[in-house]
């Protein structure tokens, strides 16, 4: 790889290497040290192909959730089967995994810049900013820079477009599968809300069970399928339909409560 090598983005990837390597060792503790991060599914990457393939996952904080998800890519593709372990997976890390994010929280301090730089793909928000709820027409360079994106390598996404739970998934995520038919493989994530502050940057509590389940990809008729029904098998993926919304009964609260006592790790020494 020549030392001034850029991707599509203009982005000098021996500077992106060495960004994703000093975050991955700076952050690594967040994951296996502080917390624990149980994974499921990590077979499931290493049977993807190099590119067009989209990520689809609820969200839990700003910048934790995507962390997490670029240590279990590639320690995946390193061999690991469901674990983070031995940190050397990070020296040669994929370069083409790229993420979606809200041009507003890319701007908000320098680190979030520096983050960006590793592979944000930003797009300005159509329905929010500055906090307010707007109305705005999509930015037609955004869908873009994605299908850019999807050509060169894999993509995450967070459909919904909040780290709130049980918000709509938004349609944009169905008009880019359907006109770019990628791979679509789901993940569940859990545990980083209770972790971590709402951006992700600040240990919120330690000793917490977190959890990633990659979900085998959606079969998609990408041909006759419409928007509302991609969307709906979008929020059935990724846990958010309104059908994984209940009325829960006292003897169920007490079962999750126990549940969530075991979901606290606790480090042998």
């Amino acid at each position: 790889m020549g030392l001034f090598r850029r991707n599509p983005f203009g982005h000098i990837l021996f500077l992106k290497k060495w960004l994703i390597r000093i975050f991955g060792i700076i952050t690594h503790k967040r994951y296996r040290g502080f917390n624990e991060l149980k994974i499921d599914g990590s077979e499931i990457i290493r049977a993807l192909p190099d590119r067009n393939v989209l990520f689809i996952s609820n969200h839990q904080t700003y910048f934790a959730d995507v962390v997490a998800m670029f240590h279990v890519f590639n320690a995946s593709l390193k061999g690991r089967a469901d674990n983070i372990k031995n940190i050397g997976y990070i020296w040669q890390p994929k370069l083409n995994i790229y993420y979606v994010a809200a041009s507003e929280t890319m701007r908000e301090g320098l680190l979030p810049r520096i983050l960006a730089y590793a592979g944000a793909i930003t797009v300005e928000r159509t329905w929010r900013a500055k906090g307010k709820d707007i109305q705005r027409e999509v930015n037609l360079n955004d869908t873009e820079n994605i299908k850019v994106a999807l050509s060169d390598g894999w993509v995450i996404t967070f459909p919904q477009g909040t780290t709130k739970s049980f918000k709509p998934v938004r349609k944009g995520t169905a008009h880019i599968i359907k006109q770019h038919k990628p791979i679509v493989v789901p993940i569940v994530i859990d545990g980083f809300r209770r972790a971590f502050d709402k951006k992700g940057l600040r240990i919120k509590k330690k000793n917490i069970l977190q959890s990633m389940v990659i979900k085998e990809p959606l079969q998609i008729d990408y041909d006759n399928e419409s928007i509302d029904e991609i969307v709906e098998k979008i929020e059935i993926a990724i846990e958010q339909h309104s059908s994984f919304l209940k009325v829960v009964s006292a003897e169920e609260i007490n079962e999750k409560e126990e549940l969530n006592k075991l979901r606290h790790w606790r480090k042998n020494y």
